[in-house]
């Protein structure tokens, strides 16, 4: 898959939708209101995030194609009081809307304007991929919160954990990483696609490709699929949600799953 192409991106997070779509059709009303896997939100609070998001995209998207001013944080609120005040069952039925449309939208732009799109965020100029990367990770991740609340083996679309892998050490470890009280370095190997990571926590959290020389010493490894990584980088692989074709040492996962608490 070409990373470097906003239009494969595109195409993935269309998927990640029909994923979407496939898990709301079964839920009845009363389900609705249960907890998701994310502590704070119930399965329709999810499905609010994800509307509101693609709500906020949408705003957002004719400044970042340079056809009006950047929207401003400040217009986010009302959106959010908008989802909030929404009941559960149009929670979740006006987010697959909203999130088709936003999608659709996106499906739309000509190759000029995914060349001349771009944002700062949080300090970064973020190109077309970029900015879909975030919505694209956000969507496949709290997809997952909702898959997994009937089926505890559930894991990430391959196709976005391909995707996505690299990100965990360009921009999830260093912004979601805690580090632990003492020194800890350990190598990070993944499948689907194949990736070799040296990460270390000191004063902060750093991930970098595997170094060839040798010098990063003799330390600890654990190999296990790219979404098993995605999901522990995003603090979704406790005990009961790892799979079994993780290899690592107990106590090395832990103090992994402690440096990533997730949210």
């Amino acid at each position: 898959m070409e990373s470097s192409n906003p239009r494969a991106w595109i195409e993935t997070l269309r998927r990640s939708h029909d994923r979407l779509a496939s898990v709301a059709e079964p839920l009845v009303a009363e389900r609705l209101t249960e907890q998701s896997y994310c502590t704070d939100w119930s399965v329709a609070q999810v499905f609010s995030h994800l509307g509101s998001g693609a709500e906020i995209g949408l705003m957002m998207l004719p400044g970042a194609l340079g056809e009006a001013e950047p929207v401003g944080s400040d217009a986010f609120g009302p959106v959010w009081d908008t989802w909030n005040a929404k009941s559960p069952r149009d929670q979740a039925a006006d987010a697959l809307v909203i999130d088709e449309r936003q999608i659709a939208t996106l499906e739309g732009l000509t190759d000029d304007q995914l060349d001349q799109m771009k944002m700062e965020f949080f300090g970064m100029q973020l190109d077309a991929v970029g900015i879909i990367r975030l919505r694209l990770g956000e969507h496949a991740l709290h997809t997952w919160d909702l898959a997994v609340q009937d089926d505890q083996g559930a894991t990430v679309s391959a196709d976005a954990a391909e995707l996505l892998v690299d990100n965990v050490p360009q921009f999830l470890a260093p912004r979601l990483g805690r580090p632990l009280a003492e020194p800890f370095a350990v190598r990070i190997t993944t499948t689907g696609p194949d990736r070799d990571y040296l990460l270390t926590s000191g004063e902060s959290v750093g991930m970098t490709d595997w170094p060839a020389d040798g010098s990063a010493g003799d330390v600890p490894q654990v190999r296990l699929a790219a979404e098993a990584l995605l999901r522990l980088a995003y603090g979704r692989l406790d005990p009961d949600h790892t799979p079994p074709s993780v290899s690592a040492d107990p106590a090395v996962l832990d103090k992994l799953r402690t440096i990533f608490p997730g949210f």
